[in-house]
């Protein structure tokens, strides 16, 4: 069952990221960020609000049940990592190709194994160790691809952010085994959702809104909503998935990060990218890495 809801989760991420980039074109950052987290937040109020007065059953899926103090502050601290993850990653986005940032981002899997390894000191085998070496030769053959199109993976800032965006990623997959662990899902995704726009409306009223005369513009797109709809989506089926006794934090985040193929598969068909198929192969790399780490398991 989690395995099924892990893939459900990597379909919709993989056209999250694609709103992503249809939304990022010659846009905004901080308004996009700002609006599409809304939106989750907007998805979950109604939920929250049917669940305390009791009109939503306490054995329905959607049911919210009430946490005290100290777990709406686990789970803010929850809101912030990946809001910092967001801000990098969308930076990035907006000024790499599609098939520059998906891959960079399918390493994922990867870094939530090194730090499982370090902080839930899990043993890992031949063939874990062997896709991990196969992921980081793929990098770098990646890297060689993007210099190809002029982005030097060394000195380019947005590729860091890129990078930084990855790991943060997978320090809040490694908090959400702890999180689900000990509290109930529907609690952590509600209040995360809303906890967003706290995160975020600092950065829209102190940062953009005094220069938004004087920086890139921003447009309104049917695509920025989508965004948090796609997100809330993902999201559901991978607490629910992580809720699951059996569930393994590290296959989950491996399954998800497979929806690199579909929106590289974007990057490729709809914003007509350059050098898809060194790219490509380079991804092939990544995702044979992924796979051997799977078969360890």
């Amino acid at each position: 069952m989690w395995i099924l809801l892990g893939l459900v989760s990597c379909f919709f991420l993989g056209f999250y990221d694609v709103a992503k980039k249809l939304s990022l074109k010659d846009n905004a950052v901080i308004p996009i960020l700002f609006f599409a987290s809304a939106t989750g937040a907007v998805l979950f109020t109604p939920i929250l609000f049917l669940s305390n007065l009791g009109l939503i059953s306490e054995s329905s899926i959607l049911f919210v049940p009430s946490v005290n103090i100290t777990v709406h502050g686990l789970i803010f601290l929850k809101s912030i990592l990946v809001g910092s993850s967001w801000i990098f990653a969308y930076y990035a986005l907006h000024h790499l190709p599609l098939t520059i940032v998906t891959p960079i981002r399918a390493t994922g899997p990867v870094w939530t194994l090194l730090g499982a390894l370090i902080i839930y000191h899990e043993v890992y085998n031949g063939w874990q160790w062997a896709g991990i070496t196969v992921v980081f030769i793929s990098f770098y053959l990646f890297s060689i691809a993007g210099n190809k199109e002029g982005i030097v993976f060394k000195n380019n800032r947005w590729i860091l952010f890129m990078v930084i965006a990855t790991l943060l990623g997978s320090a809040s997959t490694l908090y959400d085994k702890y999180l689900i662990g000990h509290y109930p899902r529907m609690a952590v995704q509600a209040w995360f959702s809303v906890y967003m726009i706290p995160v975020f409306l600092p950065f829209l009223i102190f940062l953009w809104y005094p220069k938004r005369k004087t920086s890139t513009p921003f447009t309104w797109r049917w695509s920025i909503p989508v965004i948090g709809i796609l997100l809330t989506l993902a999201d559901f089926a991978y607490f629910y998935a992580l809720s699951q006794p059996e569930a393994l934090i590290t296959i989950l985040s491996l399954l998800r990060r497979t929806s690199v193929i579909i929106s590289f598969a974007a990057g490729a068909l709809i914003f007509k990218e350059k050098n898809i198929k060194r790219k490509g192969l380079a991804l092939s790399g990544i995702l044979a890495g992924a796979l051997l780490i799977v078969f360890g398991s």
